[in-house]
């Protein structure tokens, strides 16, 4: 079993506490830790005590949106766009967004956009949100925050830009309201993944994302705490599953999971907003999430809120992936290029012959989840599916080591993963925990916090090659950060060929004045491809 982290009471102004200090701003800022526990039902714990209500009270505080943060909101829609825009003719977004487009727009608003679509095209926003947020997971490559368990918190984007479109003009939404709503999202998902660990108990890190959205969507359209409140428990209700997704063969469902927790908020904040209530208390009850999914009747969690007036800062905490693959194969696949340029020999066709052997000394995550612990067999299988490659370090680290680089599409495809001479040198790497490199990653000190690890690879004459690396080059503290620049690049490189030269411009300028947006400029907050692209692709049919 993966074992949790629990980072216990601090505050952000704590000098090692989780959120301390942003590795990007050093901004220090007190928190309140609430103390989450189950309780029996004569208990009767009151709603205000209740972690789904003080999620709500985070999501009503009106405080204003840091200059660091609405930079940081702008990079990370600008970079869902990017990863969506290159996923727009694989299988499972095609499906979704078909799904999607046959769904018209309600009669409550104006509908929302659908990635690749004609803005004038529009459908309901819960079916925005899943083809929207499909095409953003499916390559896996956008922004990660790992603490006690594992998140992308960007998917907190797409519902919230979806019911934006929809409800702009009845409600009078702005580029502001977007921004706020975001760093809602991102400060509720962080707050829990600091805290509660849903992996070791093999449930699905989307849990969190429900009740982040259902909250993010609250800050949009100003509910009222009560409404919220409902909306945070039912998100949660109707999110929680199994970790199946990400074991074994991996499925298509992983890129869908996120999505489907969007959609879910968006429908839970429409019942909520009809006055339908939800099962409470949903975490603390003695049948709730806690007491049957989670470490069971006795557990206590210390979880971190801004208190009331406090910037919601938690997307400073994140970081966003230079490479499409899972977040733990960053840092290995800026050592693997490394070591490429400065042993080149390992990456000719004969290089396998001169390896003996290569073990990746790395954290327990890394080693159980996407290494050679996880005992998956599929992890060294050639025809593996792409899902399974980009959750196989043994795999991501081979290409790496020959190619000297990292592609989302070339490096996945089946004659690269069926090469002789990189099966020959992938059957030859493992993995092994390290207890140091697992004390790092649990490290609360966002100085010492790493995700990467230590190679010996051992050639056939004797000689060990020893490298290590602890965060990836584009972490707020690798080698290159990512800055506006690098995103708006990583925007343009994945768009290049999906997007008109004019379309690629006009979306970044758009997102750029994110903050500025008008409510009819909201509606144009989408990605449309060159024309024909999209028809290309197979029919798909379904029930809908």
């Amino acid at each position: 079993m993966v074992p949790c982290f629990r980072p216990g009471h601090r505050s952000r102004g704590q000098a090692n506490g989780y959120g301390a200090q942003s590795p990007i701003s050093g901004t220090l800022l007190s928190v309140k830790t609430h103390n989450v526990r189950v309780h029996r039902s004569e208990e009767n714990l009151q709603r205000e005590d209740q972690l789904a209500w003080k999620i709500a009270e985070v999501a009503v505080d009106p405080v204003e949106v840091t200059d660091e943060v609405v930079d940081m909101v702008i990079n990370r829609v600008i970079d869902n766009a990017a990863v969506a825009a290159a996923s727009l003719t694989r299988h499972p977004v095609v499906s979704a967004r078909t799904q999607a487009l046959a769904h018209p727009v309600s009669i409550g608003g104006d509908g929302a956009t659908v990635f690749g679509k004609d803005s004038a095209r529009r459908v309901s926003p819960e079916w925005a949100a899943w083809a929207n947020g499909v095409a953003v997971r499916e390559l896996d490559y956008h922004d990660t925050f790992l603490a006690a368990d594992y998140s992308h918190p960007g998917d907190n984007i797409p519902p919230v830009i979806a019911v934006a479109q929809h409800l702009a003009d009845k409600r009078g939404l702005t580029g502001r309201d977007v921004v706020r709503a975001i760093a809602t999202g991102y400060e509720i998902q962080v707050d829990l993944v600091k805290a509660i660990c849903l992996h070791e108990h093999k449930i699905d890190h989307v849990a969190h994302l429900g009740p982040s959205a259902a909250a993010a969507l609250g800050t949009l359209l100003a509910l009222d705490t009560e409404t919220i409140f409902q909306a945070v428990g039912q998100a949660l209700h109707t999110t929680t599953a199994t970790r199946q997704s990400r074991k074994g063969e991996i499925s298509s469902w992983k890129a869908h999971a996120p999505a489907f927790a969007g959609k879910m908020a968006v429908e839970a904040v429409d019942r909520a907003m009809r006055g339908e209530t939800s099962p409470t208390p949903i975490y603390e009850g003695e049948d709730g999430v806690i007491a049957w999914m989670l470490d069971g009747p006795d557990a206590q969690y210390e979880v971190p809120l801004p208190e009331p007036g406090e910037a919601k800062l938690g997307i400073l905490d994140t970081y966003t992936k230079e490479h499409s693959a899972e977040y733990q194969a960053q840092a290995l696949i800026d050592l693997a290029r490394k070591l490429h340029n400065e042993y080149p020999a390992l990456g000719e066709p004969e290089g396998p012959e001169l390896v003996e052997s290569i073990v990746i000394h790395t954290s327990h995550h890394t080693h159980y989840v996407i290494g050679s612990g996880a005992n998956d067999p599929q992890k060294y299988d050639p025809s593996a599916s792409r899902e399974t490659l980009d959750h196989s370090i043994p795999y991501i680290f081979a290409v790496a080591l020959q190619d000297g680089a990292w592609h989302h599409s070339r490096s996945y495809k089946p004659e690269r993963a069926n090469r002789a001479d990189t099966v020959e040198l992938w059957k030859k790497i493992t993995t092994a925990e390290d207890e140091e490199w697992t004390r790092r990653y649990h490290s609360t000190d966002p100085a010492e916090k790493a995700f990467g690890g230590r190679v010996e690879i051992t050639l056939t004459d004797g000689t060990v090659i020893v490298d290590e690396i602890a965060v990836a080059d584009a972490h707020p503290l690798g080698a290159r950060p990512f800055v506006r620049a690098d995103y708006v690049q990583k925007f343009r490189m994945l768009a290049e060929d999906v997007l008109a030269p004019e379309e690629i411009e006009r979306f970044l300028d758009l997102a750029q004045r994110l903050p500025e947006l008008s409510s009819a400029e909201l509606g144009e907050l989408n990605i449309v491809t060159l024309p024909g692209l999209l028809a290309s692709g197979p029919e798909l049919n379904g029930l809908f």
